[in-house]
């Protein structure tokens, strides 16, 4: 299944953080823009699935932004801001927004929320076959082959890609040595599990450092995940 990408767009950058965090512990790609301006230009690239906004925003108002986001596209939106007069939610629901949510809120409505507009958002989304991953310093696309480290474009063996990639595309799940010499080099490899250590050793020489949010973990006496490092207590705070 498609990491669903998610674009947050609040120029409250501890507000952002916390809705990163909450997605990213539930297997979305975020990305995050912190004005309106910057806002559209990450709309443009990254290509999301689904924009959480704030209305006040600095360059481009968030008004304005849900205005040019619904000319170009239908996709879910909802606001999630600190306007909370009956006007302020009237205007962002006839802008176009899906949902609108007033701040302070609770990481688990925002993902309540956000699921219940993808559902309405009809099954497109969520059957779409997966070709990429983006996370902090990290982007694989598996229609080009192509593993980029903080934007930079990295050699990397076809095993070695899709064996990240299938990490990456299930995160935080622990697979053992066999699960994953079934998934990446199927059932008729005759090799040891051995080179699944291998691979994820030279993948670690070349992720070392990269980011703080994520690793790749060795679960002793199991096997392996991706692991998104992160508080578990996140997302029961409010900001």
């Amino acid at each position: 299944m498609q990491a669903i990408k998610v674009l947050i767009i609040d120029a409250d950058q501890s507000s952002a953080e916390l809705l990163r965090i909450c997605l990213e512990k539930e297997g979305y790609a975020v990305a995050c823009a912190f004005d309106g301006e910057d806002g559209l230009a990450k709309f443009s690239g990254f290509k999301p699935d689904a924009v959480l906004l704030d209305a006040v925003l600095p360059r481009v108002d968030g008004w304005q932004v849900c205005r040019e986001i619904r000319k170009r596209s239908p996709l879910p939106l909802i606001f999630v801001t600190s306007k909370s007069e009956v006007f302020d939610r009237v205007l962002g629901l006839e802008l176009g927004a899906d949902d609108y949510i007033v701040k302070p809120f609770d990481g688990k409505e925002v993902i309540a929320r956000l699921k219940a507009v993808l559902r309405r958002a009809g099954p497109r989304i969520s059957d779409e076959k997966q070709s990429e991953v983006h996370y902090d310093g990290l982007d694989i696309d598996m229609s080009r082959y192509e593993l980029r480290v903080r934007g930079r474009v990295t050699d990397t063996p076809p095993k070695e890609l899709e064996l990240l990639f299938y990490l990456a595309s299930h995160p935080n799940t622990v697979f053992n040595r066999d699960q994953l010499l079934d998934e990446i080099w199927g059932f008729e490899y005759y090799g040891g599990s051995r080179t699944i250590d291998v691979h994820i050793k030279r993948l670690r020489d070349k992720l070392d450092g990269v980011s703080p949010r994520w690793s790749l973990e060795t679960v002793w006496s199991v096997g392996y995940k991706f692991a998104l490092n992160v508080s578990e207590n996140t997302e029961d705070k409010n900001v």
